[in-house]
């Protein structure tokens, strides 16, 4: 089918109202850069979902980070986009203008491997924060660590596995009509995956890529399925994402890393969504099992509201007023993949 069909199929359909979540950040900036939902009905909504790793990490974890930024003989080694996310008590990029913490930021897990090499006498704390798209860089960092006898280095670990959080969805909102699945996430966890849910739940779950043709397209397979009246998986980003994922990535993943509750941010502690370090590698934890059980949110934020697609962002009364890019009081202003940062680039 040419791409002028699909575009003229979703902008007629006339059916009932459906509410289709885009799971990925990516997906959602690539929406506003497209304009797709200027070439789709007013009858097809597109909401948010739980699928950017920063804006589902609690409180707790940045305050755990800055504690160790503040200890002697301690660097913490973050990427840049949790720099500006607010703990209790500030950011680390708050800290780190006092003067009061050791913080650097990292382009790769690696490096953390060659400072500790440069410098036995520092432990380096890393902020592990990801979904599994960024999980196996970890693994495969302390593997090679390990060999070596690398052992000045430290996990705080906020790492994630994306299916319970949709499993989540599906149980706790039954608004939601079908998903455009992470297309990152499901480079390395594949396509079936998905299967359980979208026969569990008789809902539609499609993989598509980023560019504006796949988000059409994919969203044109997922409005068919809801038509017809079927719920099942569809692959339309198969140049990436392969039924079994990548299988090399998935081994590093279960050899270095085990399952456990973790806390999201608006949604809760899901059992088994979280990626603890096993025990061969417990040398290297900074302590991250015990910060699932932290619950504490920022008042007034509507993040998590947000993540689960029951607000859009500019509904937040914080939106562009308290909460903006500059000075962010939720996470999902501060990261590259946020509702919250994404729209006010795009709609404010």
């Amino acid at each position: 089918m040419e791409i002028k069909q699909v575009i003229d199929y979703l902008k007629s359909y006339n059916g009932r109202p459906l509410k289709i979540m885009e799971v990925c950040g990516t997906h959602t900036s690539s929406i506003f850069k497209n304009g797709i939902r200027s070439l789709i009905s007013p009858k097809i909504k597109l909401i948010s979902g739980p699928g950017c790793p920063v804006c589902v990490t609690p409180t707790a974890y940045i305050d755990r980070c800055i504690e160790y930024a503040s200890m002697e003989r301690h660097m913490l080694l973050t990427f840049g986009d949790m720099m500006k996310v607010p703990g209790q008590n500030g950011s680390l990029s708050d800290v780190k203008g006092t003067g009061a913490a050791n913080v650097q930021l990292m382009y790769s897990p690696f490096e953390a491997m060659e400072k500790a090499q440069q410098r036995p006498d520092v432990t380096y704390v890393v902020a592990a924060v990801g979904f599994e798209t960024t999980v196996p860089a970890y693994g495969l960092m302390l593997q090679e660590a390990k060999v070596k006898g690398i052992y000045n280095i430290k996990l705080v670990t906020a790492l994630k596995t994306a299916i319970p959080a949709l499993e989540w969805i599906c149980e706790n909102q039954n608004d939601v009509d079908g998903f455009l699945c992470p297309g990152h996430v499901s480079v390395i966890t594949g396509s079936r995956v998905y299967d359980q849910l979208a026969g569990r739940y008789k809902k539609p779950f499609v993989v598509g890529g980023f560019e504006a043709e796949h988000i059409l397209a994919a969203l044109y397979r997922i409005v068919r399925q809801i038509e017809a009246g079927e719920g099942h998986t569809e692959n339309m980003y198969k140049n990436a994402v392969k039924e079994d994922g990548n299988r090399k990535a998935l081994q590093v993943i279960e050899s270095v890393f085990e399952p456990g509750p973790a806390m999201w941010r608006g949604l809760g502690i899901i059992e088994g969504s979280g990626l603890y370090l096993r025990e061969e590698f417990a040398q290297y934890d900074g302590g991250s099992r015990e910060l699932y059980k932290d619950k504490q949110l920022p008042k007034e934020c509507c993040c998590g509201q947000v993540i689960t697609g029951k607000l859009d962002p500019d509904q937040c009364p914080m939106f562009g007023e308290k909460c903006s890019p500059v000075e962010p009081y939720g996470p999902c202003m501060v990261s590259a993949e946020g509702a919250c940062g994404i729209w006010y680039r795009n709609v404010h």
